[in-house]
């Protein structure tokens, strides 16, 4: 199940999905996640475990949280080996004075943008797409 790895397929065949909600990012103690906390992503970290989680749910367990954002899904099966990809999605973005924060995971890449910028991300996206 290889993922594409050309530069220019991943850019021309490049769709996105704005995913519902709200997103924001939390650190806890490992081990100390609510137990029936659904987050987006975990990842140990030596200060501590970040989730990536709907803000709604840090805020009905009073979790404190930094960066309110919307996330949007690239509809490519890209190769956790592709090189380059993330980076020119990143600069197109600071281009427009927009701080992304991407995530892989197997199969897709995920962008973590500013809330209130998420239609201005679709847009960039979609003229990288266009050419």
């Amino acid at each position: 199940m290889a993922g594409e790895t050309n530069l220019g397929e991943l850019i021309r065949s490049l769709s996105a999905i704005l995913v519902d909600g709200v997103f924001v990012f939390v650190t806890v103690q490992p081990g100390q996640a609510p137990k029936d906390i659904a987050p987006r992503m975990v990842f140990e970290e030596a200060e501590g475990t970040t989730l990536i989680l709907l803000k709604s749910d840090a805020e009905a367990y009073s979790l404190p949280y930094e960066f309110p954002c919307r996330m949007i899904t690239l509809n490519i099966h890209s190769s956790l080996e592709a090189v380059g990809f993330m980076a020119l999605i990143a600069s197109e973005l600071a281009k427009h004075d927009m701080g992304v924060n991407p995530v892989s995971g197997f199969f897709h890449d995920h962008l973590f943008v500013p809330e209130g910028r998420e239609d201005d991300a679709m847009i960039v996206l979609q003229n990288m797409a266009s050419g």
